[in-house]
């Protein structure tokens, strides 16, 4: 079963999270049938650009708690379309929860249709969107980050593209990104890779500092009492614990 569909249209790759039956969860599979077509984006001259997309109406629900991705192998696939020498450019026309986010901020071009609502929903299974502030961090309002992340309330498109997680938003996401892709596609590769180089230089210097760090918090925070007992309550459909 293939949970990465590709396809190209002149000179853009189109990579699709399809599992929509898990919501996207970034399984250890999904994660790595998504690190291999990225891997052959970065090797192969024809592609000038990469949309990132999902069928189903969720971009992607986080991790898959009955098969998580080692935080490691997730942090290594953050870096990875952050250094990519290709454009990335997300669509997402459904909702985006905690590692699902990640995904966007990693991404260097963000365009969501109006409907699709956002949440980092860590707290609320007792653990911390750990890894994922590796690209976050750098690229979005931190005041807005502080709130969102110590709360897990759901906020929408538009409030999303001011605080910089998405680029842009609209009704019609593909009439949005299509000046984005015709642009890619009239510029030239080299320029492309080096102009790419310039605008995530401290973006990759977040992850060189702290990813070590940020690794470890994570695989210790899902192996506590509380991520156990957040994530349990989330698989039977009912509140933890801690809820007053």
């Amino acid at each position: 079963m293939t949970l990465v569909g590709r396809t190209r249209e002149r000179g853009v790759e189109t990579l699709t999270l399809d599992a929509p039956d898990t919501r996207n969860a970034l399984s250890a599979a999904l994660v790595g049938e998504l690190t291999a077509a990225l891997t052959d984006c970065a090797e192969d001259p024809g592609v000038r650009a990469v949309v990132l997309t999902h069928t189903g109406n969720t971009f992607s629900a986080g991790a898959d708690l009955r098969d998580p991705p080692a935080p490691d192998t997730f942090v290594a696939l953050l870096r990875q379309l952050v250094a990519l020498p290709r454009p990335v450019v997300a669509r997402v026309t459904g909702h985006v929860r905690a590692g699902g986010l990640g995904l966007l901020a990693a991404c260097d071009i963000t365009a969501a249709a109006t409907p699709a609502t956002f949440a980092f929903t860590e707290v609320r299974i007792g653990v911390a969107p750990a890894v994922i502030s590796l690209p976050l961090l750098p690229r979005t309002d931190p005041r807005a980050l502080t709130r969102y992340y110590l709360t897990g309330e759901r906020f929408d498109a538009p409030e999303a593209a001011r605080i910089g997680l998405l680029t842009t938003t609209g009704d019609d996401v593909d009439a949005v990104l299509a000046p984005v892709l015709d642009g890619l596609r009239r510029s030239a590769p080299q320029a492309l890779a080096e102009t790419k180089q310039l605008l995530t230089a401290r973006v990759l210097e977040t992850f060189d500092r702290d990813a070590a760090q940020l690794t470890a918090l994570s695989a210790r925070l899902f192996s506590s009492a509380p991520a156990r007992e957040g994530m349990t309550a989330f698989l039977e459909r009912r509140d933890p614990a801690w809820v007053l």
